[in-house]
């Protein structure tokens, strides 16, 4: 504990301009940034994040250290691979200088208070944006990232009660104890009465429609619905009262049909869904899996509040709801109501969080004097 205080003595930082510090947080963002693409692409395909080194995902050429140079290399070879120039996602360049930002942001809205504090909450920050970018592509968030975000919190908070308001240590604890329980509790209580209310969507269909399942969609009379717009968890599960099932080989008859991604349930009889490329059942009623959350945001917001507190938990709770009523507007007007079920639920909590690390306070003064 004594060494922590001396390294982010106070004093010993005013030493040097407080600008080359800026410099320095937002170049170290960017290196963080640049692992940061190695966990979001690996991360949610189960990879190592230590090893193979950085390579090219496409012909496998190992990045030498001059060519894996936060935001430098990607402008200089144009988004291109060295070898086989293959293109690079523009993500790549975004996260690095997102991190940069943030880091640099950290550093200038709490680096003259505390060195320590601005360090905590960039690493906070990087959390979130891994989190985010691996959410919108995989509808996922890893244990690594919520359960490590828990961990690491609490840590932060026992050094640094100042996350927190506190002065002891102890009370740096139990703020960030508390904030992780209403995290998990309150969102997953919020989830369960979710699903119970609104985690299935029923839709009648006239007596005798005939609904197709192919290998990419499901196809009603008035529509087809692609899998991947209803099956983003494993738990997630298709199912109608069938007066008839016929496949290639054989037919049924007043069966129940349940389908999920992994199993496809008819009657008693279990089978892999990848052995079945055509189905067609008649019904007069299915039912279409729905949900806004999912575990991995209770887990996420048990690792914000871990940080940030119970009052951030429920700032961010309340927030991320008008960010997402908002969007789902702008997109109605926009004539894109479809992407909204394309969109995953953590990246407004995170951008919730975010506007309450720097204005949260001032928000509750004002509303709340």
């Amino acid at each position: 504990m004594d060494a922590l205080k001396a390294i982010f003595n106070p004093d010993l930082w005013a030493r040097v301009p407080f600008e080359f510090w800026a410099l320095v947080f937002f170049v170290f963002g960017c290196m963080v940034g640049s692992f940061l693409n190695v966990c979001i692409h690996r991360m949610p395909l189960g990879m190592s994040i230590v090893s193979p080194p950085s390579h090219c995902p496409h012909c496998k050429y190992s990045i030498p250290w001059f060519l894996n140079v936060p935001l430098v290399t990607w402008l200089a070879l144009r988004g291109k691979c060295k070898n086989c120039g293959t293109p690079i996602s523009v993500r790549y360049f975004l996260v690095e200088l997102l991190t940069g930002v943030a880091f640099l942001a950290c550093w200038l809205h709490f680096g003259r208070g505390s060195a320590a504090l601005a360090l905590v909450y960039a690493i906070f920050l990087a959390g979130l944006i891994a989190a985010t970018f691996i959410d919108f592509e995989h509808f996922i968030i890893p244990d690594e990232i919520t359960f490590g975000g828990m961990v690491v919190g609490f840590i932060a908070s026992f050094f640094l009660p100042s996350l927190h308001g506190e002065t002891s240590l102890t009370g740096g604890m139990k703020q960030s104890l508390l904030g992780l329980g209403v995290g998990a509790g309150l969102i997953y209580g919020i989830l369960r009465l979710g699903k119970l209310l609104f985690g299935k969507q029923r839709l009648a269909l006239p007596t005798g429609t005939k609904i197709i399942f192919s290998e990419t969609a499901v196809h009603l009379p008035d529509k087809d619905i692609p899998y991947e717009e209803l099956f983003y968890r494993p738990s997630d599960v298709i199912a109608l009262q069938a007066c008839t099932v016929e496949l290639v080989d054989r037919c049924y008859k007043d069966v129940l049909v349940r389908l999920s991604p992994k199993s496809l349930q008819i009657g008693d009889e279990k089978m892999n869904p990848e052995e079945v490329p055509h189905l067609e059942a008649v019904s007069a009623e299915i039912v279409l899996p729905r949900e806004a959350m999912g575990l991995g945001d209770v887990k996420f917001m048990a690792a914000i509040g871990a940080f940030l507190g119970w009052q951030a938990v429920v700032f961010s709770l309340m927030v991320s709801s008008m960010i997402g009523a908002c969007v789902g507007v702008a997109l109605i007007v926009l004539r894109r109501r479809e992407w909204s079920s394309r969109l995953p639920y953590g990246p407004y909590i995170a951008l919730a969080a975010v506007i309450w690390m720097f204005a949260g306070q001032s928000i509750l003064q004002r509303f709340f004097p």
